[in-house]
């Protein structure tokens, strides 16, 4: 009897300390291929925390944005200002006027989203598939769209148009609608990728630069960012590090 039992424990043993295997997304064929042009993109799935510092270039600010990857819990930290979200509330200190902006919950994760295209878009609850070619600028882009399941995010309705640079395979435009504001929004902004820089087998692009769309052509430049210190880690941060500060206040907007 003894003899049947040590193999079984032996086994439950094993079993039990062998790591889960990862669930890789299924994705559209056409889409993967575009991952796979950004680099090792499942490096993005098994992370736990991201940061990188980003500049605002039209008014010389700073800004220092972690994030777990797994919770989408988040902190921004700025001169003037803190945001963070803990997993159930969304802060800002010292006070909400020391964020000047319109909305602490659609800027909290504004920039992130933008930057972790088009491996965010491996989230559950986003449908990219390839569409027609769209146009901008005189020249013709292969095109994904990414829409999103009724109930995924705070503003399910947006829509975003992923195109496609024809040598490198990697987003070089993003054609974005945003009705966080507005339901009824059907206008659309353009955002350009450029200068893309190795982080850890992942590339990210070192500038974003938004412009007014007028048609099927860019018009005015609405604002540019750059980014640095970009680490993409398999170690989680700490859940305290996400917690409100004494001297925060809970963001009701």
């Amino acid at each position: 009897m003894r003899s049947r039992i040590l193999p079984l424990l032996l086994a439950v043993i094993l079993f039990s300390c062998s790591s889960p295997e990862k669930q890789t997304p299924e994705l559209d064929p056409d889409f993967e291929k575009v991952l796979t042009a950004h680099g090792d993109w499942e490096k993005w799935i098994d992370a736990e925390s991201f940061s990188f510092t980003l500049f605002h270039e039209t008014n010389k600010t700073q800004e220092n944005h972690f994030i777990d990857l797994k919770s989408r819990k988040n902190r921004i930290d700025a001169e003037s200002f803190q945001i963070g979200n803990d997993g159930e509330k969304l802060w800002v200190s010292p006070n909400r006027e020391a964020y000047s902006g319109r909305s602490v919950r659609f800027y909290h994760n504004l920039y992130f989203y933008f930057f972790g295209i088009p491996y965010i878009f491996t989230d559950p609850g986003v449908q990219v598939e390839k569409v027609a070619n769209r146009t901008l600028n005189g020249i013709s882009y292969e095109t994904l769209q990414a829409s999103f399941e009724s109930g995924t995010g705070d503003s399910p309705d947006d829509i975003y148009y992923l195109l496609i640079h024809p040598e490198t395979q990697r987003l070089e435009w993003l054609l974005y609608k945003v009705t966080y504001f507005n339901p009824e929004n059907d206008s659309f902004n353009a955002l350009k990728y450029e200068d893309y820089r190795d982080a850890g087998g992942l590339v990210f692009p070192r500038i974003l630069t938004g412009y007014t769309l007028e048609g099927d052509s860019t018009g005015s430049i609405r604002y540019q960012v750059s980014f640095g210190d970009v680490l993409l880690q398999e170690e989680p941060l700490d859940k305290a590090f996400f917690e409100m500060p004494e001297n925060g206040v809970v963001a009701e907007d």
